[in-house]
């Protein structure tokens, strides 16, 4: 069947016919991500020009979704081991489950240590340019065993992509992992050759590598792991050594992600990169985080729009957030702006291109760590490694809005609301159903109409709430 005839077919489509399901979370109720009610709809109405309303057209289709998930850190891991054996069983199955929990498919690992690590620590002995003492032992206590347990409890399949923090330290201009430096030239060769042996040495493990980020937040020097490119040298690192060097080694397959950085200088990463013909052959698409928030209180989502427009043979993969400077008071208030930043950031981010979305760690300690340079954060499942609590926040409920209901494969669909007080995604599934993500952001109850094809229907969004409403096949 063709577009054109596939959209005919969607057209003719009657959702009132439809069998419908509705799922919300609000802020201070006991709505988590629970069932309530389905969908009454009624011949297409004229909506109001004072009214709230929200319009879906399945025929005008974007992009195809690859997935929702978090990343696999040390601290995730080593957190995990710390629970009973009946509060791992239940986290995995919280995350990973479609049917009883989110339904993960996506998964980010760490090619040696992060912030979010005990300590750091390398693959290889200092000074190693050969890589000859390159293994992978450290990982095999927690992060392995972890992340096996993770695609297990996915199904047996997890789409699966790793990023490096910083190179070995005497690979590096300040002979340090930490406080930025770059990337000697004369190790260029070794530090590509260390991608494809840490991939073939995690496949070897049963851990299937489908890309990875040339480099986490290349513009950032830290206090922990990190190292600098600018977009030249990331452009020729990838054109004359990593792409070449993944070929050579018969990972040419091997999906790699630009940038890896916040959205701000999105465009200009994406543009000096990828209108190279020889680095853009190599790329599969750009990676973004939403940590420039704090400069102006206003996340740039229009330049994810830009990248999508300008590159649109190329992907969009939002690869890290997570709300920083960890209180635990924050999270026992159920503060509202905590779970409605992902909620915020994924709507606009899927409605302006991006086709895949991945959280931070997916579980740390009661302190939003372990990590080695103090820098604690939140994360949507807390693991209180002294009491064996776990803590599910709205941020988790909010995620699984989305994860547990639209599924690789799925494509977004065309979705627009006539109040700034709700925001509005939807996607096809590839089995047919319509998933519709309707958040409001205010402390106003709002009714609002849905209007699909010739069909019209009331529904209510309480104040600090995100909803999915579900059409499916009778």
């Amino acid at each position: 069947m063709n577009q054109t005839d596939n959209n005919q077919t969607i057209n003719t489509v009657d959702v009132s016919k439809m069998k419908s399901e509705v799922y919300k979370t609000a802020h201070d109720t006991l709505l988590k991500l629970s069932y309530d009610g389905s969908v009454q709809f009624r011949s297409l109405e004229q909506p109001k020009e004072t009214d709230a309303s929200v319009v879906v057209d399945p025929t005008k289709e974007f992009q195809t979704f690859l997935g929702i998930g978090a990343a696999l850190t040390d601290a995730s891991a080593e957190t995990f081991y710390k629970l009973s054996k009946k509060n791992q069983d239940r986290f995995m199955e919280a995350y990973y489950s479609q049917e009883k929990g989110i339904g993960y498919s996506l998964a980010r690992t760490i090619i040696h240590s992060c912030d979010f690590s005990s300590a750091s620590y390398t693959y290889v002995d200092e000074g190693d340019k050969e890589l000859k003492t390159f293994n992978i032992e450290h990982d095999k206590t927690f992060r392995l065993p972890f992340t096996k347990k993770a695609i297990e409890a996915a199904g047996g399949t997890l789409t699966m992509y790793a990023s490096p923090w910083s190179p070995p330290a005497f690979m590096k201009t300040n002979n340090n992992m930490l406080h930025g430096g770059k990337l000697k030239p004369e190790f260029y060769q070794s530090w590509a050759n260390y991608y494809a042996k840490f991939i073939k040495a995690y496949e070897k493990e049963g851990i299937p590598i489908w890309g990875l980020t040339v480099q986490n937040e290349p513009m950032a020097v830290q206090r922990w792991e990190s190292c600098i490119y600018t977009a030249e040298e990331e452009r020729d690192f990838v054109k004359n050594y990593l792409g070449p060097t993944l070929e050579k080694d018969g990972l040419g397959d091997k999906k790699i992600i630009v940038w890896d950085h916040n959205r701000d200088l999105l465009f200009q990463r994406a543009n000096v990169i990828l209108n190279d013909s020889e680095a853009s052959k190599y790329v599969w698409g750009t990676g973004f985080h939403w940590y420039e928030d704090w400069k102006d209180g206003i996340p740039m989502f229009d330049a994810v729009k830009r990248v999508q427009e300008a590159y649109p043979d190329k992907n969009l993969i939002f690869t890290e957030g997570c709300n920083e400077k960890f209180d635990w008071d924050r999270i026992n208030n159920e503060d509202p702006k905590l779970a409605e930043r992902y909620g915020r950031s994924m709507i606009h981010d899927f409605n302006n291109g991006t086709v895949a979305w991945t959280d931070w760690n997916i579980l740390l300690d009661e302190t939003g760590g372990p990590n080695h340079v103090g820098n604690f954060c939140f994360s949507p499942v807390h693991g209180n490694t002294q009491t064996d609590e776990l803590t599910f926040t709205d941020s988790y409920y909010y995620i699984g809005q989305f994860s547990k209901f639209v599924r690789p494969g799925a494509k977004r669909i065309s979705s627009a609301t006539s109040s700034n007080k709700l925001l509005s995604t939807a996607f096809t599934n590839t089995d047919g159903s319509i998933v519709i993500v309707v958040m409001n952001q205010s402390e106003t109850e709002l009714n609002f109409t849905l209007s699909i094809a010739n069909n019209t229907a009331n529904l209510n969004a309480l104040p600090h709430s995100i909803q999915t409403i579900i059409l499916k096949k009778a």
